[in-house]
């Protein structure tokens, strides 16, 4: 995409900031989205993607934005200045997101772009276009522990003005349990892919993994995604996808986003990145609440989370 394009998508968001608001949810299907999604749901539900474009799927606040930048630099040969050419959004649409005009949907970005393209979602599998398997996409799915994603979901959901209002962090926690956020239920989310992972042929990654030895999940991705690229690139990668390079980076951390959408004087996009951190905002009597419903929620899968305890 071109300078003159990308400057066109932050003057839209600009134009548009002004009548931005928190867009109440609507049910797809059993799952709270968007109104302005749900009100676009047929137009999503028909994307027909290419066979070789690539999904990367998340539940919000999972390490979405990471993965993006790591399959860039991957496919560009680890050359930081070509994953310099757009914002993450631009590099890599959102495919079900749709806001009010001017500013472009997901679906928009991906008809000006030629495949092979890398698509975001927040979709639970049921809700992901059936002609991504259809056509045998390859498709990367990360997961984070509970605890910590609605931590970092919370703190999104703050200085994010076209989300749903989170309320105090002790409402949120229930309507995190109850599967009343944006996106639906984490609990059927990282189960979905689960239980898809290989006949759909996914690749299920931890986001505590990924924070434990980041090099080795990069070779995982790189693997999955039929490339080869050296020990010196490998590197870069995992030093330009850090934390801290992310954050210092205005074609990743979502500064392109102005404040009356994202407020990020209230949280920053790309707070801490740490895993743990649940433990400075549960107080020992919601942990207690938070696993005994846990336990019973993901009673029929056995899906590998740390417990972080």
């Amino acid at each position: 995409m071109s300078e003159e394009e990308n400057l066109s998508y932050k003057e839209a968001i600009e134009k548009a900031g002004s009548s931005i608001t928190r867009f109440p949810l609507i049910h797809i299907r059993g799952v709270p989205l968007m109104c302005h999604i749900a009100n676009n749901w047929d137009s999503i539900w028909a994307f027909c993607p290419d066979p070789s474009d690539l999904l990367i799927a998340t539940y919000p606040k999972a390490g979405t934005t990471w993965t993006q930048e790591i399959v860039d630099l991957l496919l560009h040969n680890g050359d930081a200045e070509a994953c310099k050419r757009a914002p993450t959004p631009i590099r890599s649409p959102f495919l079900e997101i749709c806001s009010p005009p001017p500013i472009p949907s997901g679906l928009d970005l991906l008809k000006k772009m030629d495949p092979p393209r890398v698509i975001k979602t927040h979709l639970p599998f049921q809700l992901v276009p059936p002609g991504f398997w259809e056509n045998k996409c390859k498709a990367i799915y990360v997961a984070r522990n509970a605890k910590d994603n609605l931590v970092s979901y919370y703190y999104f959901d703050l200085m994010n003005k076209t989300q749903p209002e989170p309320g105090p962090f002790d409402g949120y926690i229930n309507k995190f349990m109850r599967g009343e956020l944006s996106w639906g239920p984490w609990y059927d989310h990282v189960k979905s892919y689960w239980v898809e992972k290989e006949k759909r042929n996914i690749l299920y990654l931890f986001y505590e993994d990924m924070k434990e030895n980041p090099r080795r999940e990069v070779l995982r991705i790189m693997k999955y995604l039929d490339l080869s690229v050296s020990d010196e690139v490998i590197n870069q990668i995992v030093e330009l996808t850090s934390f801290k390079s992310m954050k210092e980076n205005p074609m990743a951390n979502y500064s392109c986003i102005p404040s009356p959408v994202f407020d990020q004087s209230v949280s920053p996009f790309m707070r801490k990145g740490e895993v743990g951190d649940w433990k400075n905002h549960f107080t020992p009597e919601q942990a207690k609440m938070f696993d005994e419903d846990y336990a019973e929620q993901m009673k029929d899968v056995n899906i590998p989370f740390r417990s972080l305890i």
